[in-house]
């Protein structure tokens, strides 16, 4: 996954198309969420995921790696210049759940807060970076849909959690 995640990015930047290997894992066909985070030097530099399911694991990541390095609003495009800093995680989604906000686990689960139009996703790995208690993590997330900070205690909001499985380059992959 992490591999591919790099080709699609090195394709895009290149402007060539990304061609399919046969080596390729039977469970990037599987359909799941997934989200591709990237980092520069250890600062974000674009995070991009899809929640639905709708496309092959497979697609999703190529997609979504790709927006992360260039389409992200937060940030300028990639540059060529920045791949040998540049470190991939992929954050592979179990399906989304309705939770009780006290059943939320720091490090084990993400969130999905929706209301209306409105929602706001936060990875697991959020709450353990920034050392959020759960309250906080549940404040964050709604921060993130457009709501107020206390709108997840509001009975028109869903709060759904959510976990991952994350696969990161060390930075010898990274480099190499």
């Amino acid at each position: 996954m992490l591999s591919l995640a790099r080709e699609a990015i090195l394709s895009a930047l290149q402007g060539k198309p990304l061609h399919h290997t046969a080596w390729e894992s039977s469970c990037l066909s599987e359909r799941q969420g997934v989200f591709v985070t990237l980092e520069v030097q250890g600062k974000l530099r674009g995070c991009i995921g899809v929640i639905e399911a709708h496309n092959p694991l497979r697609e999703s990541i190529v997609h979504c790696a790709q927006s992360a390095a260039l389409r992200d609003s937060r940030f300028p495009p990639l540059s060529a210049d920045e791949l040998d800093a540049l470190q991939i995680e992929i954050s592979v989604l179990s399906v989304l759940s309705k939770m009780d906000p006290r059943e939320i686990e720091i490090g084990t689960h993400g969130l999905v807060i929706a209301a209306g139009e409105k929602r706001g996703l936060l990875l697991p790995q959020v709450a353990t970076e920034q050392h959020l208690s759960r309250e906080q993590f549940l404040q964050e997330a709604c921060r993130k849909a457009g709501l107020s900070r206390h709108a997840w205690q509001e009975s028109a909001t869903s709060v759904y959690g959510f976990t991952c499985e994350i696969f990161r380059e060390d930075s010898r992959s990274a480099n190499a």
